[in-house]
């Protein structure tokens, strides 16, 4: 066989990096393309508008009257900026309700315009607003037990599941490692949240591998209130810096995803380990960073088998 003839065993950087951006253009655009879903209630739990919590009541092949189904908490991502609310979550919400959960899905204040985004060349909206993204997950938490006997009957508090998916990947966790916080911190609780386990979704878990990778265009940094706050804060957001939580935890990710790469979250579960914690880690073949939340892709059927095995 000729040399120019002989099967590359694999493609070049730049083929790989060109098909993988590609993907992730059309998985975006499926994960985009499903109309917003309303929900069955909507509770508040402040008094800013972005203080609510849209509540899905179960409604799967079985009949939802004999039981009561699992809370599934949904943190949504969106590198905790303004553009991106929780409505691009909705579908994913009533996928998991067709599956016979009871889910809340938690909107927060996030970071407005007027900040400088690098790698966008100019102006755009900053990564989070410190400290109130933290304040209102905290609240939004704290609060939803109530919330939940009022609006949503059918679901049983105690078989709660944490779930987010990218930057609402890092709140699932960061709510979950409360009790680990300094103790000076406004958020810190005095032992582990009651939850049945966390799923996060392609997370940006590891602030200082995020830093390092400029994920989200430098969305971790901005976050932290910039490069001057930012090894201060950390104590204090940084998912991998709050280990060992003593409550179950899998990370899914797909190994395709250029948004928020697989080392981030392989950091993250470096670091438990290193803590004594085990967590797990499904990694997904040929999956970027928006199949997790589509629920059009196999990915989101994983997604969903994750959060059953936790919660049931």
């Amino acid at each position: 066989m000729p040399d120019d003839a002989a099967p590359r065993d694999a493609a070049e950087p730049g083929d790989a990096d060109a098909r993988d951006a590609a993907r992730d253009t059309q998985e975006e655009a499926s994960a985009f393309s499903h109309p917003p879903v309303d929900p069955d209630a909507v509770a508040a739990y402040g008094d800013h508008p972005d203080q609510v919590i849209d509540f899905y009541a179960p409604r799967g092949p079985d009949d939802p009257a004999a039981a009561l189904a699992p809370l599934v908490v949904i943190l949504h991502g969106g590198a905790w900026r303004t553009p991106y609310d929780r409505r691009h979550v909705t579908p994913f919400a009533d996928f998991l309700a067709r599956r016979g959960f009871a889910v809340a899905n938690v909107e927060y204040r996030r970071g407005g315009a007027g900040g400088t985004v690098p790698a966008q060349g100019g102006k755009g909206p900053v990564a989070g607003r410190w400290p109130e993204t933290l304040d209102d997950v905290a609240a939004a938490l704290d609060a939803l037990p109530a919330l939940v006997r009022e609006a949503l009957p059918q679901a049983d508090p105690r078989r709660t599941v944490l779930t987010g998916h990218s930057a609402g990947g890092h709140l699932a966790l960061w709510a979950a490692a409360r009790h680990l916080l300094p103790a000076d911190a406004p958020w810190r609780t005095d032992g582990p949240a009651p939850l049945r386990g966390v799923v996060a979704l392609a997370p940006l878990a590891d602030f200082g591998v995020a830093e390092k990778l400029d994920v989200c265009s430098g969305a971790a940094v901005q976050f932290l209130g910039g490069a001057a706050t930012f090894a201060e804060r950390r104590a204090y957001a940084d998912p991998a810096l709050l280990v060992p939580t003593g409550i179950a935890t899998t990370l899914v990710q797909g190994r395709g995803d250029v948004v928020v790469p697989q080392a981030v979250a392989e950091s993250y579960a470096d670091a438990a380990a290193r803590a004594g914690e085990v967590v797990g880690l499904t990694l997904l073949e040929d999956v970027g960073h928006f199949p997790l939340i589509d629920p059009a892709a196999d990915a989101c059927a994983v997604v969903a088998e994750e959060i059953g095995q936790l919660a049931w």
